[in-house]
């Protein structure tokens, strides 16, 4: 029989209190930044929806292929027991993988939202009668503790989101998750691959403006919670890519000079006439650069998907026999870009 249980990691006040420090780091930094996941309220889980549609936007339709094509290869090499999912939102498409495990005994989700969870845990019950779900309400980048369930252990962090970290911060999350796994687990995480500039920018700057409005989100998010005063009128949506690094830069460029105030913080931020606030890089890999990072991080590459025309990739790794030392979970958090 099926069974549904959400542990709870997270204080009540942690959110507030994680967005208070985010905010407040990053908005003292040279340049300013915004965390990327404060996008993603109610409101920008909806407008990402509609990104994930959109005919610019090909890394979620690129994924989802490779797992359609390659779960059953998924499957056979891991023989994984537990899936465990950081990040798991809504849990679409993880199907694709839960339909090909056939001894999958336990399901592990890992995300922040307690609504996404408990609904989508729910969902999979009423799909998979026979399926354990031990939902973890946790931020999967702090140190993080498992419960014990029987392995193989899958652990599957997709949509690209490793992207979303600096190289030094991708190093601290990839041991950290190494630290947690016994030699029999694997890892598979999704990677955003190099490619044509032009394709890569059409896919953060739509020409629908749907991604301007989901990136000004954050600004609306800051507002609400902490009694800010942005406009998010005065500022433009910008997105670049930075060749040099590899990665893709979402920003937001001041229409005037202006002075933000958030009361919450007792804060005060001038911002010149185009003054930019960064809110997401979203770093694009190569086969090998994965692999070395892999590597850094304890794990050897075991297999290589890639997408039709080679736009999105996803690493199957097993911890190799040595682990390296675990970095500090705050090395993860407090970088500004310069």
């Amino acid at each position: 029989m099926s069974s549904f249980h959400l542990t709870r990691t997270l204080p009540e006040d942690a959110t507030e209190a994680a967005l208070r420090a985010d905010v407040l780091h990053g908005l003292t930094c040279s340049p300013t930044t915004l965390p990327p996941k404060w996008f993603y309220d109610a409101h920008g889980s909806m407008l990402f929806d509609k990104i994930t549609e959109l005919p610019e936007y090909y890394p979620t339709r690129a994924e989802r292929e490779i797992l359609a094509a390659q779960a059953p290869e998924i499957a056979r090499a891991t023989g994984a027991r537990t899936l465990v999912e950081l990040g798991s939102g809504s849990s679409e498409k993880t199907r694709l993988l839960l339909d090909a495990l056939p001894g999958l005994h336990t399901y592990l989700p890992v995300d922040v939202s307690e609504s996404a969870l408990t609904q989508a845990g729910h969902f999979l019950i009423s799909e998979r009668p026979d399926l354990n779900i031990h939902a973890l309400l946790a931020d999967f980048t702090a140190p993080l503790h498992l419960p014990h369930t029987p392995g193989p252990r899958l652990v599957a962090f997709l949509g690209g989101t490793i992207g979303n970290l600096l190289p030094a911060e991708r190093t601290a999350f990839l041991t950290s998750v190494r630290a947690w796994l016994e030699p029999s687990d694997a890892l598979l995480l999704g990677t955003d691959l190099v490619k044509d500039e032009s394709v890569l920018v059409a896919a953060y700057d739509d020409a629908a403006g749907v991604t301007a409005e989901f990136n000004k989100n954050v600004l609306t998010v800051v507002n609400r919670e902490l009694g800010a005063h942005f406009d998010p009128d005065a500022f433009t949506h910008i997105a670049l890519w930075d060749a040099e690094h590899e990665w893709i830069e979402m920003r937001l460029r001041s229409r005037t000079e202006q002075t933000v105030k958030t009361p919450a913080l007792d804060l005060a931020v001038d911002f010149t006439e185009g003054e930019e606030l960064r809110t997401e890089i979203s770093a694009k890999f190569h086969e090998d650069g994965v692999r070395s990072e892999l590597a850094a991080a304890g794990f050897d590459l075991m297999r290589w998907f890639t997408s039709p025309g080679e736009l999105y990739g996803l690493a199957l790794a097993a911890p190799s026999r040595s682990a390296p030392a675990l970095r500090p979970a705050a090395d993860r958090i407090t970088a500004c870009v310069r």
